[in-house]
């Protein structure tokens, strides 16, 4: 029977095989192992390492230093294992390395398993048991003997914060079960780690108030207050002053901030469209490709809608959300990253990450001002969840990154008017929105105006279909017209369409168009005047006047932004986004410089 080899991080950096410690060797082969540690089986960059280890002056050797680091514990870890050989614990994967670990054989994972279960268990007594047990794994604060890293670095930063909201949802549960004692030593030690965190320290006044305990309980309070002052200049917060009048006052009354029940999880979607239809294929291969990745032992699992403006990819996405979230009982979450609003910056990833924090039960006070500790946070936190997550209208990959799950049993279906190659390259699967059928389009029709007034004119009907390029957002504009004018016409709805798009679609065309570089939007506005419906490299160049490599560049940038869509060699604009781009040509090129381009 192979010999277990075990680890620990929360507290001392520490490895044993069997009951025999191992000597883990100097300072950088332990920060080493502690960052293996921390990501918990997920794989660490060489960069992110050399960054830690050095900072901003990495010496020209860092990388080989640390492919040597790991060489040597590779082999402190498996003694027997052959020269060269990968072994089946510390392996390498891509740009990095990764640990193997499990419940079994790392404390973090227990840890994060227990807490799991107490969330998860059917009433404040059993949990507070679970919590009991999971606190108890804490021996020290995170990778304790390798400071400063352990106290400045955002991931273990995020791993002290993941372990204060465990220990405050261990207070709240156990004050409610009347069992406030049993956990008060697991609370005392944590909090000397932390001697600011209020939220925390508020509770152990009333959880030794509860106890019967009130002049400790007041010494508590004084000792916190007395501190606050002296070393950062503040006044305890409402939820400490709470505690201290409860302590002087005993109630029954639960603690000053109540955990929500955990079977009622955030349920942020957006409500399904009461009018979809449609799209059968692609929510069928979304569904296969999840599947896929489960079978495959893949848990989490990104899903990235992309399209060009108007398609309707955050309508699918909504769609298919709405149909998966009862298997993703921990909620769902959305955020809509404003990367196409109109007149509106994108949403910067640290103001996305503060949100999804606090849907999650993160104070305010408590949200680490680091971007990245935030997003290790996030992770945390999500690993320990089986969500759902919509990031709706996203930018670009760098706006995203950081608010991915690391672990975990997490869906994420994210939609962008760009194809969003990084994150395709980092294991999302692309699904790209394209437009419905004719079939489809009429089908959306009836749904919102109702058989009998679409059947009664298929003339009028088709022509609609047409004029709008089948676009859903043209047809909802088209069909809103309708409902509004229940007494007019389809023909005559139809006759508006021969005009430009309407000026709200406008707007939506124009914020990919204001991105543009000038020489690519300038070729946007060009391509109208060629007569095909189909534009090569060659084309654009002779257009523009440029080489056909820059055409191509050009070309890409449209593409990138959804403004042409590529079919094998050539460029295909929508109907209406042509009738925009001829506008905008026609209101800023002169005439003489466009009749000298067609």
């Amino acid at each position: 029977m192979a010999v277990l080899t075990t680890f620990t991080i929360l507290g001392p950096v520490r490895a044993r095989r069997g009951t025999a410690e191992l000597d883990l060797g100097g300072r950088q082969q332990r920060v080493l192992l502690a960052f293996l540690l921390a990501r918990a089986g997920s794989v660490v960059s060489v960069a992110e390492l050399v960054d830690a280890i050095w900072g901003d002056d990495p010496p020209a050797s860092a990388a080989n230093s640390i492919h040597r680091a790991v060489g040597a514990l590779r082999r402190i870890i498996e003694p027997e294992l052959p020269v060269r050989a990968a072994g089946d614990h510390l392996v390498r994967r891509n740009a990095g390395y990764c640990l193997r670990v499990d419940v079994d054989t790392l404390d973090l994972a227990r840890f994060r398993a227990l807490a799991l279960r107490a969330r998860q268990s059917g009433g404040d007594a059993e949990a507070t048991g679970f919590y009991e047990s999971a606190l108890a794994l804490w021996v020290g604060p995170c990778a304790a003997g390798l400071e400063p890293i352990n106290r400045t670095h955002p991931l273990f930063v995020a791993l002290e914060a993941e372990l204060s909201q465990v220990a405050r949802d261990a207070a709240d549960a156990s004050l409610r079960a009347g069992a406030a004692a049993r956990l008060l030593p697991h609370l005392l030690r944590i909090a000397g780690w932390r001697p600011l965190d209020q939220a925390l320290h508020a509770r152990i006044v009333l959880a030794l108030a509860a106890d019967g305990r009130t002049a400790e309980a007041l010494d508590a309070f004084r000792e916190i207050r007395r501190r606050l002052a002296d070393e950062v200049g503040l006044d305890p917060g409402p939820e400490l002053r709470l505690a201290e009048e409860r302590a002087l006052r005993p109630t029954p009354a639960p603690p000053p901030v109540e955990a929500p029940p955990r079977e009622t999880g955030p349920a942020q979607l957006p409500a399904d469209h009461p009018f979809y239809t449609g799209r059968i294929e692609l929510i069928q291969r979304a569904e296969a490709l999840i599947a896929d990745d489960h079978r495959a032992g893949r848990r989490r699992v990104v899903l990235a809608f992309d399209g060009m403006p108007g398609v309707g990819k955050t309508t699918v996405a909504i769609h298919l959300a709405h149909r998966l979230a009862p298997s993703y009982p921990d909620g769902q979450l959305y955020v809509d990253l404003r990367g196409a609003a109109p007149h509106c910056p994108a949403m910067p990833p640290a103001e996305a990450l503060r949100g999804l924090l606090r849907s999650l039960g993160v104070r305010e006070a408590d949200s680490p001002a680091d971007r990245h500790a935030a997003a290790g946070l996030f992770r945390s936190l999500l690993a320990q969840r089986r969500m759902l997550i919509v990031l709706d209208n996203a930018l670009d990959h760098d706006q995203v990154r950081d608010l991915l799950p690391g672990d975990g049993d997490n869906l994420v279906l994210v939609t962008s008017r760009v194809r969003m190659l990084g994150l395709i390259t980092a294991g999302a699967h692309p699904l790209p929105v394209d437009l419905p059928t004719a079939e489809e389009a009429r089908d959306n029709l009836v749904r919102r105006l109702g058989r009998r007034r679409v059947e009664a004119e298929p003339t009028a009907v088709a022509e609609i279909v047409e004029r709008t390029g089948r676009l859903p957002l043209a047809l909802a504009m088209v069909a809103a017209h309708a409902m509004a004018e229940p007494e007019a016409p389809l023909a005559e709805l139809a006759e508006r369409l021969k005009g430009a798009p309407e000026p709200d679609l406008a707007a939506v065309f124009a914020c990919s168009y204001n991105v543009l570089s000038p020489a690519a939007a300038q070729l946007f506005r060009l391509i109208p005047l060629y007569p095909g419906t189909a534009v090569t490299p060659e084309i654009a160049a002779r257009l523009l006047d440029v080489n056909a490599r820059t055409a191509r560049i050009l070309l890409a940038e449209l593409a990138q932004q959804m403004l042409v869509q590529m079919r094998g060699n050539d460029y295909l604009m929508h109907d209406l986004l042509r009738a925009y781009a001829s506008d905008l040509s026609a209101a800023e090129d002169s005439e003489q410089w466009r009749t000298s381009r067609s």
